[in-house]
This record gives C-alpha cells, structure tokens and sequence, in this order.
C-alpha cells in the first residue's frame, strides 16, 4: 500500500517498539538519522551510499511526493546503538561504485567492564551475485582487520543467497570465522564470530514491519523482513 508521505514517524514508532540493543539499517534516508536516535534513545553513526547527489532538494522533493523521489532521496547504513553501550570508533569503506555506490561501515563499541565488541553494516549491489561476492569478502576483510581480536557481528543486506551461492558465506566462515547464515533463500544477514551464538538468525513475522490504516488497510513500511539475532560473549 502507498500513501505517498513521509513515514519517518511510523517507522521510528515501529523500530522503538522491538527490542534490540544494536540495531542495523541499511539504505535509510540520510535525514531520518537523527530523528531515529532520539526516538530510539541511540546514539548511532551513519555512512551515505547511493543517490545523494542534492541532498537539500531531494528532502524537498521527498517531502513533497515522497512515492515519486522513491529510492532517490538518497540512501545511508546506519548502526544505532543503545545504552549502556557507547561508540568509540568508527570506519567505513567504499566496497562499490557502480552500478552504485555500495558501503559498509564499522563501529567498535565500548560495553560496561571496558569490554569491546564490534560491528559492520553493509548493503552489497543487488541482482548481481558474481559482484556482491566478493564486495562481501573484502568488505569482511576489513571488518575483521579493524576489529583486531575483538568479536564481530557482520551484517546487513548481502544480495546473496546462501542456497544459490554457497561460496562467499563459505569463504567467510573459513577464512574469518564469521557464521550463521539466517536462511538458504535469505539475503539479509548477520553473522559473527567470537560469540556464542544464543538465538540465530531469523526473519521476523511479516506484521513487525506493518501497520494498520484506517479502513484496515496494511502499511508496509520496508521491502525487507527484520532480521534478529542474539550473541553472547
């Protein structure tokens, strides 16, 4: 269903609603960032990816016809995080440039205790499982080097399907530990390594993304299914 205006209100209800201490996003609109830190109580880092090309007039654009500018409002990987956790670096790197500019983005979070866990967050190219491979695997390569021998999760939107293309996730399970898939016929991932893995991967009902209109209509406010996870260090 389409309403052609803005959802930034919907989706930040939605996403404070479920419980996580890191959050993921992948593609979110740039101007969404901040907003979504102070109604999820996060602080958070952002990376730009593709289409920011008039930042101040694609806003504009959207606000007007939000269903017209669609995905060219310009996109960001955003890594939110929840007290008591609190950021204490940051990278990213440039894994594509065209057809799109695709990138992940690290964070190294500091924990009570001075412990330390690291993330990554990425948005590989779509429809192209020759190039998302390896912009996978060096976008781990990475990852796991600026992690040192802290743990790691490693996820987002990998355009890869674990039961078409089996390689890349077997690559990156032996070359850097990092595993558990969510499913064969996924593309949204989160893996890790250095953790014990307490729930895997898995794809939330199709209603955590939805809500319900006036007339009882379903608004879908993401193309994708929320993924969760839960680690243990």
């Amino acid at each position: 269903m389409q309403v052609n205006r803005p959802l930034l209100d919907e989706f930040a209800g939605v996403l404070d609603g479920l419980e996580w201490d890191v959050a993921l996003l992948q593609e979110a609109p740039p101007r969404w960032f901040a907003e979504l830190r102070r109604r999820t109580g996060a602080e958070g880092v952002r990376t730009l990816t593709s289409r920011n090309v008039l930042p101040y007039l694609q806003g504009l654009l959207a606000d007007l016809n939000p269903d017209l500018i669609a995905s060219w409002e310009g996109g960001s990987n955003q890594i939110l995080v929840r007290p008591p956790a609190r950021i204490a670096a940051h990278r990213e790197l440039t894994i594509a440039r065209k057809p799109e500019r695709r990138r992940m983005h690290w964070a190294r979070l500091e924990l009570p205790g001075e412990a330390h866990l690291c993330f990554a967050n990425l948005h590989a190219t779509a429809g192209r499982p020759a190039q998302a491979g390896p912009e996978v695997v060096a976008a781990a390569e990475a990852a796991v080097a600026w992690s040192g021998g802290d743990a790691l999760v490693f996820g987002g939107d990998l355009n890869l399907r674990p039961g078409a293309d089996p390689g890349p996730f077997a690559l990156l399970e032996e070359r850097f530990g990092l595993r558990e898939p969510t499913a064969p016929d996924a593309i949204d991932h989160v893996l890790a390594r250095g953790l014990e893995i307490a729930e895997p991967p898995r794809r939330l009902a199709p209603e955590r993304r939805e809500l319900t209109e006036p007339g009882g209509r379903r608004l879908r406010l993401s193309d994708h299914r929320p993924i969760a996870a839960r680690f243990v260090a």
